[in-house]
C-alpha cells in the first residue's frame, strides 16, 4: 500500500516550522477544536448546499479555513518555496490518496466502457431474462444489476439497461417498478460497497485496508441488503402501477442507434452475432477473483515464492489492468475492433472521471488538514466520551451528510477523513476496519431524496412522479442502507 495521506500530513507537519508566519489559534482548547469541526462541516454544507459550489471546491476551501482557524501555519498548509523538500499537508493529503485511487478507478472505468459498447450488459440482462423466465423476471433484473453494476457506475448502469426494463415491463404487462426497483437496487449496492467504484476505493485508501477485505465485507453486507431491497420492490411494486414511459421508449431506441452509428465512425462494426454470457462472466469475476486469492493468501500461506506470485496478481492494479486487456481482446479485437476504437472507447470513458478524482481527492485533503491541525484527535476523544461503537458513529457521520447534501461520495471521503484518527488509536485488525467501511458506505446511500442526481435520473428515466419516487426509490435506498449497517454491525462483534 502507498503511504497514507493522514500519515504523510503528520508528517509534514512535524518537519515544517512550528505556525511561522502563520495565523494563530483562534479557539484554545479541545473545545475551540471541536468548535472548527462543526464550523467546518457547516460550512461544507452551506457551499455544496445553499452556494452551489463545486465540491472539489468546497473540499478544498474548508480544508484550507479549517487548517488556519485550527492554527496550522501557511508553510504548514501550502509549503514554501525556500524549502522545497517539505511536503505541505494539501499536497500530501491530495497526493496520498490519489495514488491510491486513480490508477484502480481508471482501470475500472475503462473496462465498464468496453463492455458496455460491446453489448455485454444487453446480452446478460437477455440471458438471465430467458434462463430466469417470465415470473421472474424481475428477480433477473436485480441479479443483472448486481453483475453488471460491479464494473460500471450507477448512471451508467441506468442509460444502458433501462431499454431492457422497458422492453420486460411491456412483455409483462405489469408496473414498471417491479422491474426497474431490483435493478436499481443491484446497481446502487455494487457502487456503494465494492471496489472498482470511487467510494469504497476511496474509503481503503483513508484507512488503509486492503481491497481484497473491502470487496469480501462488501459482498457479505451487500447480498443481505440486496435481498432486502428485492421484497421491498416485489411488495411496493404490485401496489404502485407506474406505466412504461413511451417517450423514453424511443428516445431509448434513438440513443441505441446514435451508439451504434457513433461506432461505426469509429471503425467498430457491431456484431450481429452476441458475446458469449461466460466471456462477460468472466471478464467481471477475473479481477475480483485474483484480488480475493491474494487476500487469503497473505493469511492462510507462509511466505514464499508462490505467495509472492498470488499476491502480485492479485494486486488490484495487476487485476484490473489483466481484466481490462482480456476485454480488449475478448471483446473487442477477437470481434473486428481496430486499435484506433479500443483508444478511443478507453478515452472517452475517462472524461467524466475528472470530477470524481478531484473530488476523492480533496477529501484525502480534508482528512489530511484535519489530523495535522489536531482537530481529528479533538474529534475522536470526544466521539470517545459519547460511548458509542466506531461503527455506529461512522454510519451516522455518513448518513447526516448524505442526507445533507446528496453526494454519497462526498458523504464517503469526508466520513473517513473524521473517522481514521479514531480507527488509528486501536488496535483494529483489516476486517474490522472494512466493516466500518462498509458502515460509512451504507450510511452514504441513505435516503435518496432530491437534492441527489439520482434521484432525479430514476424519476425520469422511468417515468416516476417526484412523489412516487420518494415513496419507492427513496425507501428503497434506506432499506439498503439499514440493512448493509446491520450485517455489518452484528459482524464487528466478532471482529
Amino acid at each position: 500500500m502507498p503511504p497514507q495521506p493522514l500519515a504523510l500530513a503528520a508528517t509534514a507537519a512535524a518537519e515544517a516550522p512550528p505556525h511561522t508566519g502563520g495565523m494563530l489559534l483562534l479557539i484554545d482548547g479541545t473545545a475551540g477544536l471541536l468548535t472548527i469541526a462543526a464550523i467546518g462541516i457547516a460550512l461544507l454544507l452551506f457551499l455544496i448546499i445553499k452556494v452551489r459550489l463545486q465540491p472539489f471546491v468546497a473540499l478544498l476551501a474548508v480544508s484550507i479555513a479549517v487548517g488556519l482557524l485550527a492554527g496550522l501555519s501557511v508553510t504548514e498548509l501550502f509549503g514554501t518555496v525556500q524549502r522545497s523538500d517539505a511536503v505541505s499537508t494539501i499536497e500530501s493529503g491530495m497526493g496520498g490518496i490519489l495514488g491510491h485511487v486513480a490508477i484502480i478507478i481508471g482501470l475500472g472505468t475503462m473496462l465498464g466502457a468496453i463492455l458496455e459498447v460491446s453489448g455485454g450488459a444487453e446480452v446478460l440482462a437477455s440471458r438471465l431474462l430467458n434462463l430466469f423466465g417470465e415470473q421472474r423476471a424481475p428477480l433477473a433484473m436485480g441479479v443483472t444489476g448486481v453483475i453488471f453494476g460491479i464494473p460500471v457506475f450507477f448512471d451508467v448502469g441506468i442509460f444502458v439497461l433501462a431499454p431492457i426494463v422497458y422492453a420486460a415491463a411491456k412483455r409483462g404487462g405489469k408496473s414498471i417498478l417491479l422491474y426497474c426497483l431490483p435493478l436499481l437496487a443491484g446497481l446502487s449496492v455494487t457502487h456503494a460497497f465494492l471496489p472498482p467504484h470511487p467510494g469504497p476505493v476511496a474509503a481503503a485508501g483513508l484507512l488503509n485496508v486492503d481491497l481484497g477485505w473491502v470487496i469480501l465485507m462488501g459482498v457479505v453486507c451487500g447480498v443481505p441488503a440486496v435481498l432486502a431491497a428485492w421484497v421491498y420492490s416485489d411488495w411496493i411494486g404490485k401496489r404502485i402501477f407506474v406505466a412504461v414511459p413511451q417517450d423514453m421508449v424511443e428516445a431509448a431506441a434513438e440513443a441505441k442507434q446514435a451508439v451504434i452509428d457513433e461506432q461505426r465512425e469509429t471503425g467498430v462494426e457491431p456484431q450481429e452475432k452476441p458475446v458469449p454470457l461466460s466471456t462477460v462472466l468472466a471478464i467481471i469475476g477475473t479481477p475480483l477473483v485474483l484480488i480475493l486469492a491474494a487476500t487469503f493468501s497473505s493469511i492462510t500461506l507462509d511466505p514464499s515464492t508462490g505467495r509472492s506470485v498470488i499476491e502480485f496478481f492479485g494486486s488490484p492494479f495487476v487485476a484490473l489492468t489483466i481484466a481490462l486487456l482480456l476485454a480488449y481482446y475478448l471483446l473487442g479485437i477477437r470481434r473486428g475492433w481496430s486499435r484506433k476504437s479500443l483508444e478511443t472507447v478507453s478515452t472517452s470513458s475517462l472524461k467524466p472521471v475528472g470530477n470524481i478524482l478531484l473530488v476523492v481527492g480533496a477529501g484525502g485533503v480534508f482528512g489530511a488538514v484535519l489530523q495535522a491541525s489536531g482537530v481529528a484527535q479533538a474529534l475522536s476523544d470526544a466521539f470517545n466520551d459519547v460511548g458509542l461503537p466506531v461503527i455506529a458513529l461512522s454510519y451516522l457521520i455518513s448518513v447526516v451528510l448524505r442526507v445533507a447534501q446528496g453526494s454519497a461520495t462526498v458523504a464517503i471521503v469526508t466520513t473517513a477523513g473524521i473517522v481514521a484518527p479514531l480507527l488509528s488509536e486501536g488496535d483494529h485488525s483489516q476486517a474490522f476496519t472494512a466493516l466500518v467501511i462498509m458502515a460509512i458506505s451504507a450510511g452514504s446511500i441513505f435516503a435518496s431524496h432530491v437534492n441527489d442526481g439520482g434521484f432525479w435520473m430514476v424519476a425520469k428515466y422511468f417515468g416516476i412522479s417526484e412523489r412516487d419516487t420518494l415513496k419507492t426509490w427513496t425507501v428503497l435506498e434506506t432499506v439498503l442502507s439499514v440493512a448493509g449497517f446491520a450485517v455489518a454491525a452484528v459482524l464487528s462483534l466478532f471482529m
